[in-house]
């Protein structure tokens, strides 16, 4: 693999240069403002696994900054990586600390990501203008099914996840709608992606703190 391979894949970049995608690369601040919020929000909680979500949150910014700016393959691995990372965290963490499940079922369970992610993401590229924005969809879609499965158990987490993936189905769609649009809006939509997927981040990383903090409360 060459892993210094130029990617040229969104509507602002038009050349190799370092900053030839601003706007991309300065709104992955969302993200780093985001994870800012929550670690006050989270630190001395007793709440590892939130604290680790934060820390996960910030190196996705870190690494998508690094993708807009070098966009070569070695800083796509690295903006990739994180966000795979945040996900199957989180599954975990709602797995354990909002089903109940004991920490090896809630791995067993987490693990199913990959099959799941691997059995849907080929339906999703059947969709018309989706692109490689499929590798997302399944998310918000998993998210929504948490979110009915734990409507009776925890109905106010369930309410949060389902805003959560509300968000994140409009951050995939303006995603989507990068290079289609590009003839007639330069910049992209691509940024807004980012915006929204900091604002999503912490709300997702919100929700579990308030799950966790009521059942702390209860106790």
């Amino acid at each position: 693999m060459d892993w210094m391979r130029q990617i040229d894949g969104y509507c602002e970049r038009l050349g190799p240069d370092y900053w030839a995608e601003p706007v991309n690369a300065v709104t992955n601040a969302a993200f780093l403002i985001a994870a800012f919020v929550m670690w006050r929000r989270v630190r001395g909680q007793g709440m590892p696994l939130a604290v680790l979500l934060v820390v996960i949150l910030a190196a996705i910014g870190v690494g998508s900054y690094l993708f807009h700016t070098h966009a070569q393959v070695w800083a796509a691995v690295v903006d990739v990586a994180p966000i795979l990372l945040f996900i199957l965290v989180y599954i975990f963490a709602i797995n354990r600390d909002v089903w109940h499940l004991n920490t090896w079922r809630a791995f067993g369970l987490t693990a199913l990501f990959f099959p799941y992610a691997a059995a849907t993401v080929p339906v999703f590229r059947l969709i018309p203008g989706l692109g490689d924005s499929a590798g997302y969809a399944p998310v918000p879609l998993l998210i929504l099914i948490y979110a009915v499965l734990l409507r009776h158990r925890a109905p106010k987490t369930a309410l949060g996840l389902a805003v959560g993936a509300c968000v994140l189905i409009v951050s995939i769609t303006f995603r989507s709608l990068d290079v289609p649009l590009c003839g007639v809006w330069p910049v992209g939509t691509h940024f807004l992606w980012h915006v929204l997927n900091g604002v999503m981040l912490g709300w997702m990383i919100e929700v579990y703190r308030r799950s966790k903090a009521s059942k702390v409360a209860a106790d």
